[in-house]
């Protein structure tokens, strides 16, 4: 990815404690590919078993500080660490017990992230999704690799499979074996409906599936005809014609439940009411909208009608 000159790239390493994230970043600075002599702050949020040593970098400019408490996640700390460090990019080791979000929020003007990875010792991570699922879906929403080590053979991928895919349909997927063998998740996971159609129907159980896919490769729908059940919304902030439909969805429990909606236009919104139900038959246009912040599907109403809601009112991903 080319770097603007006001970048700080930075590289994200999520896990759980004892989850490999330190052997694979001490691996990484051993490699002269990655560590070519560019200056680089490597921060510690978490310290396990496994300790640093630059005995190996083909470059020593190579700046490891730690951050032992939340509290030290700020703005000015950041900052002031990258000066002091002179760095030109940032390696984050971050904590497994920490949200993610608490780390983009600190993040300082400037710091642009680049790569994000989760790491997971495959003999603990069904129990941790098991008793903490908030913090999983917390990374792996996030991740554009994810790493299962220390892999048996006897293990069932498909197990690993459908928990990551619950979350997350871009990220790739590893399996790190035991004996150092590496092999690339390659089960097929084809979405419910045909998103190769010029025009799509969404089952009521299957919206926070296509909402997902549409928001993660908007482009992808750019210029079909989608229909779906959905839940309106008005708001005074709102120009003439345009008011929200989406539905509820929840990621992994009630306290993460939120509305996903997208911006729809119709020449007439008259009857269109605050939290009422609608079947919807609309064309998509991505393009750039102060909603989104950017560019995203903006629905434009073909038909609509009122409708009953769906017998789960809450959307899911399974």
């Amino acid at each position: 990815m080319p770097q603007n000159n006001n970048e700080v790239p930075v590289y994200l390493f999520l896990g759980f404690l004892e989850s490999g994230k330190t052997k694979f970043i001490q691996e990484t600075l051993e490699d002269k590919r990655f560590n070519s002599g560019e200056r680089t702050l490597v921060l510690v949020c978490e310290e396990g078993i496994e300790e640093y040593s630059d005995a190996k970098y083909p470059s020593k400019n190579v700046v490891i500080r730690s951050i032992e408490d939340k509290e030290e996640l700020t703005s000015e700390n950041l900052d002031k660490l990258v000066k002091e460090s002179r760095a030109e990019r940032v390696v984050v080791e971050y904590n497994g017990m920490w949200l993610v979000n608490d780390l983009f929020k600190a993040m300082p003007e400037g710091w642009a992230v680049y790569q994000v990875m989760f790491f997971a010792d495959a003999s603990t991570f069904l129990n941790y999704n098991s008793n903490m699922r908030s913090l999983v879906v917390d990374k792996l929403n996030l991740c554009e690799l994810v790493v299962f080590n220390r892999y048996e053979r006897s293990m069932d991928p498909n197990e690993f499979h459908k928990i990551v895919r619950g979350i997350s349909r871009r990220a790739e997927i590893a399996y790190e074996y035991t004996d150092g063998t590496v092999a690339y998740d390659d089960i097929e996971d084809p979405l419910p409906f045909d998103v190769e159609a010029d025009e799509i129907t969404i089952n009521d159980d299957d919206y926070a599936l296509f909402y997902r896919d549409i928001m993660e490769d908007p482009m992808k729908y750019d210029g079909k005809i989608i229909t779906f059940k959905g839940m309106t919304a008005k708001n005074s902030k709102f120009p003439a014609g345009t008011f929200a439909v989406g539905r509820n969805i929840m990621t992994c429990c009630v306290e993460d439940i939120q509305y996903c909606w997208f911006v729809t236009e119709s020449a007439d919104d008259s009857e269109i009411q605050d939290r009422g139900w609608i079947m919807v038959k609309a064309g998509i246009k991505v393009q750039k909208h102060k909603f989104y912040r950017g560019k995203g599907p903006v629905l434009r109403v073909m038909e609509m009608s009122k409708a009953a809601p769906p017998e789960k009112e809450v959307a899911t991903f399974y």
